[in-house]
C-alpha cells in the first residue's frame, strides 16, 4: 500500500455501539455499526452488560467491516482504536483487540481520542466525495457525554476553548425525555415531538454563564419544576403537553448552544463552523445553525448522520492522519476514561 493513501481499520467501543470501518486514502471503504437494545429496558447504558455486548460483537463486526471493504487484514495498513474517553470496560475490550490485531499483524497501533475523532467526523468522505471544512474552523461537539467548543486548527492541531461545567447537551436531552416518561435513549424522541409543538409554550431557566463555558443543569431543573407543576395541577399534564415541552426544551438547549457558539466566532475572528457528536444529529440544531449561519454569513458543515452518533469511520479518519503523522502508539497501551 502507498504509504500517503494507507488502509486503516478503526475500531470503536467506548460506549454502547460496537462499530469496525474501513479507510483506503481517507476515503470509507466500509463502516459497520452494532447497537446495544439491551440497555433499554434499564433506561440507560450498564456499564458492565455494555462490556459483555462488546465482547459478543467485536469479531464479527470487524470480519464484516473487512469484507464489505473487500479487503484482507493482512492487507491493513494500521489499526486506529478509542483509547478514551468512555467506559473503560467497554474501551478494555476494543483496546485489547486492537492491540492483539496490531501485534499479530506487525502493524502501528494508532490510539484515538474519541472526542476528537468526532471533530474529524468532517473530513470523512464517502466514495462519492463530498465538502470538508478548511482549517481554521471552530466546531461545536455535542453528544451525550460532553459539550465543546474546539478549535480546529489542523486534523491534529486542536484547542477546547470552551466546554459545560456540569451536564452535557445530550444528556440534558436524555434526563428531560425521561422526566417525561419518555424511554432511553429519550433525545431522539425530543426533537421528533418537538417539531408539533410551540418552542415558546414554555419558558425556561436562561443559563448565565460568562465565557465560552456552558452548563445545562439549570435548564434540566427548571423543566423538572415545570412539569412537576403542571401535574400537580393534571396527573396528566406531561402526556398531554409533550409536544409543547419536547419544544420549549430544545429551544433553551439549542438557544445557549449557539449563543455560546455566535460569541466564539466572534471573538476568533472565524467564519467557517462545524457540529459534530450524537446531538448533531438533531433536526432543531441543524436547522437553527444554518439558519444563524446565513445570518452571520458563516459556512456552515454537518457530518451526514452516520457520522455524527458514535462509530468508527471517525476513529478510522483520526487513525489515518496519525498515521501520516507517524505517531503510532505503543502495544502496552492502556485506556483512559477521562480525556487528558
Amino acid at each position: 500500500m502507498n504509504p500517503s493513501f494507507p488502509l486503516i481499520l478503526g475500531i470503536e467501543s467506548s460506549c454502547d455501539e460496537t462499530a469496525a470501518a474501513v479507510l483506503a486514502g481517507g476515503v470509507v471503504r466500509s463502516n459497520v455499526v452494532a447497537s446495544q437494545e439491551v440497555h433499554t429496558r434499564w433506561g440507560g447504558v450498564v456499564p458492565e452488560l455494555a462490556s459483555r455486548a462488546h465482547q459478543e460483537h467485536i469479531v464479527p463486526v470487524v470480519r464484516e467491516a473487512l469484507d464489505r471493504a473487500g479487503v484482507r487484514k493482512e492487507d491493513l495498513d494500521g489499526i486506529a482504536f478509542t483509547r478514551g474517553p468512555g467506559l473503560i470496560g467497554a474501551l478494555l475490550v476494543g483496546t485489547c483487540f486492537a492491540r492483539s490485531l496490531a501485534q499479530a499483524l506487525g502493524k502501528p497501533l494508532l490510539a484515538v481520542d474519541h472526542i476528537q475523532a468526532h471533530v474529524l467526523a468532517h473530513l470523512i468522505q464517502d466514495r462519492d466525495g463530498g465538502s470538508v471544512p478548511a482549517f481554521p474552523f471552530l466546531n461545536l461537539t455535542v453528544s451525550g457525554g460532553h459539550t465543546q467548543l474546539v478549535l480546529v486548527r489542523s486534523a491534529l492541531d486542536m484547542e477546547v476553548v470552551g466546554r459545560t461545567l456540569d451536564d452535557a447537551a445530550g444528556e440534558a436531552f436524555d434526563k428531560g425525555g425521561k422526566i417525561m416518561g419518555l424511554p432511553y435513549p429519550a433525545g431522539p424522541l425530543v426533537d421528533k415531538h418537538a417539531r408539533d409543538g410551540n418552542p415558546n409554550a414554555f419558558e425556561l431557566a436562561v443559563p448565565a454563564i460568562p465565557g465560552l463555558d456552558f452548563s445545562f443543569s439549570g435548564i434540566k431543573t427548571s423543566f423538572l419544576y415545570t412539569v412537576r407543576q403542571g401535574e400537580a395541577v393534571d396527573p396528566a399534564f406531561a402526556e398531554k403537553r409533550r409536544d409543547d415541552l419536547c419544544a420549549s426544551l430544545q429551544r433553551a438547549i439549542i438557544d445557549h448552544l449557539l449563543a455560546k457558539a455566535r460569541r466564539a466566532m466572534r471573538g476568533l475572528g472565524l467564519q467557517r463552523i462545524g457540529i459534530a457528536g450524537g446531538v448533531a444529529a438533531n433536526s432543531g440544531l441543524r436547522a437553527r445553525l444554518a439558519q444563524l449561519g446565513a445570518k452571520e454569513g458563516w459556512e456552515v458543515f454537518v457530518p451526514p448522520f452516520a457520522y455524527c452518533t458514535d462509530n468508527a469511520a471517525m476513529i478510522a479518519m483520526a487513525g489515518h492522519h496519525l498515521y501520516l503523522a507517524g505517531r503510532s502508539a505503543p502495544l502496552d497501551t492502556v485506556p483512559v476514561a477521562r480525556s487528558d
